[in-house]
């Protein structure tokens, strides 16, 4: 689902080697090696010895994998300039595709030429095409670029505003009639690209998507569940930060949730946290409503 292909979000934080795995498509193996043998990146040493890499080294290794995928050799690629590899890894990922047209208008800070393409984009593919084809590849690019200081905070701002307009609003014109999911991002998670383009593939499955924002309370949601009586509840969180702060109110939403009301947790932040999360009784990805008792189609009745 297009969650798991998560953007860097902030420059200041930092990853441990399985989330640049994750994020980089690149085994820890592979990269402890390259670390070892080219010093292509040199992630910094916790005092438990656990690697932490940073956000444009993230984005460096995105673009040296991107390359290698396309069959050059690491070896190679080791002994170039660092703005060369990323130029040919940002020439790679934008040839052939629509993604050159929609970053030479965020570069550009040209609102209306980007309203327009998204807009065709949209029209052309449908919402779950749109957001597995286009807008997580455009976040990866932006948030990548932006990492690396290639491209401005406003311009990601621009594109973010442009994009999530346009998720939102295919969200709402394009129902699903199964169950109800009610959705949110927990509070102080502002990031909400890879969340809405998982959402709108949940809702081209069938499901109804409630979708109520960012930065909410955990009990905001809650109190919107009873009202709304879903089939689901369904949280994100993009930083490790962000959720364990919302912990101790995530300890205890499943047993505040209406009966038979499925909770589960997605985002790129989970991870360290999944132990304690499923412990709590949430299920860990948007995936887990496909595996949850509820399908499009059947009502919560259905399910007891």
């Amino acid at each position: 689902m297009p969650s798991t292909v998560t953007p860097v979000t902030r420059a200041d934080r930092t990853y441990e080697i399985h989330e640049v795995a994750e994020l980089t498509g690149l085994a820890p193996a592979r990269l402890r090696a390259w670390e070892r043998r080219y010093e292509v990146v040199r992630p910094r040493r916790l005092s438990n010895g656990y690697r932490v890499y940073t956000a444009d080294q993230v984005a460096l290794l995105r673009a040296y994998g991107r390359l290698i995928a396309a069959g050059e050799r690491i070896g190679d690629l080791a002994e170039c300039e660092r703005e060369d590899v990323l130029v040919r890894a940002e020439v790679r990922s934008l040839d052939g595709s629509p993604q050159a047209a929609l970053m030479e208008a965020v570069q550009a800070f040209d609102r209306e030429r980007l309203e327009g393409l998204v807009a065709e984009q949209l029209a052309l593919r449908g919402l779950r095409a749109f957001a597995e084809e286009v807008v997580v590849p455009l976040a990866r690019s932006v948030g990548d670029l932006w990492a690396l200081g290639r491209v401005p905070i406003a311009a990601e701002h621009l594109a973010s505003e442009v994009v999530l307009h346009a998720l939102k609003g295919g969200l709402r014109t394009s129902r699903g009639t199964g169950p109800l999911v009610v959705c949110g991002c927990l509070a102080g998670e502002r990031h909400e690209w890879g969340f809405l383009a998982t959402l709108a593939v949940l809702q081209e499955d069938g499901w109804r998507i409630h979708y109520l924002g960012a930065d909410l309370p955990v009990d905001a949601v809650v109190e919107a569940a009873w009202k709304l009586s879903p089939a689901g509840v369904a949280f994100s969180g993009s930083d490790p930060a962000t959720v364990r702060a919302n912990l101790p109110a995530l300890a205890a939403v499943v047993g505040k949730l209406p009966p038979r009301t499925v909770a589960a947790i997605g985002g790129g932040g989970v991870g360290p946290h999944a132990h304690l999360l499923r412990g709590y009784g949430l299920r860990i990805g948007l995936e887990a409503f496909t595996r949850a008792g509820a399908r499009p189609g059947r009502s919560p009745e259905a399910r007891s």
